[in-house]
């Protein structure tokens, strides 16, 4: 018997978000491991299928064990909230299989299902902050040592490029985002607008728009779940949308329609 590992990514969190290529991955499978948190967003659509529930800190257990159940003939879907290959498992699931030599063409099966992630769902809550160059940074120094996070962000500071920040805090993780904001307060107004987004499409979300210099005031709304956008020098607030202009003001006047070109 064949098995398939599906490494599939579930979105922000609500089903209307979820592609269809992820839902019908689910359906195939039997098999369904994942984070718990990640799993319970899933429930209703994994009545019936054998269920591997897991802690925040078992990656690496989840791995081996979605492997070896595919292996084993199972169709596997392990499930993750956003992207699966944006600060996901997929990178995981592949590491392990190179050290075994994996060939994949001729080995197990291995489908990545991509999903809506934080950047996506956060920027479509607040406008257009994304709208031009862009750099995305983790907070969590679990495996990155913080000496690389910060000359990371030190670089995307300098070349003004909108930062989104995934993974801002954690119940044991406070200074990081202090230690941040203090950094691109050397490159950027402090009015530059911020927005803060907890739990995007899900029932605990919460969007709070503000700017470098307030940011702190609004340090109950970090965690896990939540994501920052970081404003560059163009981006501005209008009421409660943050804008990220494209450059079409400085080749049109937007303002009219263009004529069309014969």
């Amino acid at each position: 018997m064949t098995g398939k590992l599906f490494i599939v990514g579930v979105g922000p969190g609500h089903h209307d978000h979820m592609t269809f290529r992820a839902k019908q991955a689910i359906e195939e499978s039997n098999t369904i491991v994942g984070y718990e948190t990640y799993v319970n967003l899933v429930e209703d659509l994994i009545e019936g299928k054998e269920v591997h529930r897991y802690a925040m800190t078992q990656e690496v257990e989840r791995a081996h064990q979605c492997i070896d159940l595919a292996k084993s003939g199972k169709i596997v879907s392990l499930v993750s909230s956003g992207d699966p290959g944006i600060y996901g498992m997929a990178g995981l699931i592949y590491e392990i299989l190179a050290e075994e030599g994996w060939d994949r063409k001729a080995g197990l099966s291995v489908e990545i299902v991509p999903g809506v992630s934080s950047l996506n769902s956060c920027a479509a809550l607040v406008g257009s902050p994304l709208m031009t160059d862009f750099a995305v940074v983790s907070m969590s120094d679990l495996l990155v040592p913080w000496e690389i996070i910060t000359k990371r962000v030190e670089a995307a500071a300098q070349g003004d490029f909108v930062i989104v920040i995934y993974n801002p805090a954690s119940k044991k993780r406070i200074h990081q985002l202090q230690d941040t904001r203090k950094l691109l307060l050397k490159h950027r107004s402090p009015n530059t607008p911020v927005a803060i987004v907890k739990g995007a499409f899900r029932e605990s979300e919460e969007i709070v728009l503000t700017d470098l210099e307030n940011m702190e005031e609004h340090s109950d709304k970090l965690g896990m779940i939540t994501t920052v956008i970081v404003g560059n020098s163009s981006t501005f607030r209008y009421k409660d949308l943050m804008i990220n202009p494209r450059g079409y003001t400085s080749k049109y006047n937007i303002a009219e329609p263009q004529q069309t070109r014969k």
